[in-house]
C-alpha cells in the first residue's frame, strides 16, 4: 500500500496544502521556513518573466502559437530580427531555416483553407445522403 505525504501547512481559508513535502521534511519547498528565501526568490523570478512575456508579446504583436497566423507571425519578427545581423554563414543560414519554414507554415495555411471550403460544399451533400437512409 502507498501513503502519501502531503504538505503540513494550512492555507488562510483553512486548507491544507496538497504539495508532497520535500524528503525528509514535513513542509514543501514554498512553505518550508529553511527554503523561504529560494521560494521568495522563485516567485520573484515567476513574475519577472510573465511580465516580460506581456511586455515582448506587445511589442512584437505575439500572442502564442495556436494558429497558422500565429507562427507565421513568430517567422516574420525572427526573420525581421536577422536580417539586422551582420552578414555572415550562420546569418545565411538561419535565413534560408526560416524561409523553408516560412513555405511549411504557407503550405499547412494553405491546406486549412481547402479543407474548410471542400468541407463547407459537402456539407450540405452529406445532411441531404443521410436524411435520405
Amino acid at each position: 500500500m502507498v501513503v502519501s505525504r502531503t504538505c503540513s501547512f494550512s492555507k488562510q481559508d483553512g486548507f491544507p496544502c496538497r504539495n508532497a513535502p520535500m524528503q525528509d521534511e514535513e513542509f514543501c519547498f514554498w512553505h518550508s521556513p529553511e527554503h523561504a528565501e529560494a521560494a521568495a526568490e522563485a516567485r520573484r523570478l515567476g513574475g519577472l518573466r510573465r511580465r516580460k512575456e506581456r511586455i515582448t508579446g506587445g511589442a512584437y504583436d505575439f500572442v502564442g502559437l495556436e494558429s497558422v497566423a500565429q507562427i507565421r507571425r513568430l517567422l516574420e519578427i525572427a526573420t525581421a530580427d536577422t536580417l539586422v545581423l551582420e552578414p555572415s554563414i550562420a546569418r545565411s543560414r538561419a535565413l534560408a531555416y526560416l524561409a523553408q519554414m516560412a513555405l511549411k507554415a504557407l503550405e499547412v495555411g494553405e491546406l486549412e483553407e481547402r479543407v474548410r471550403a471542400l468541407e463547407e460544399v459537402t456539407r450540405p451533400r452529406m445532411r441531404t445522403v443521410r436524411g435520405r437512409r
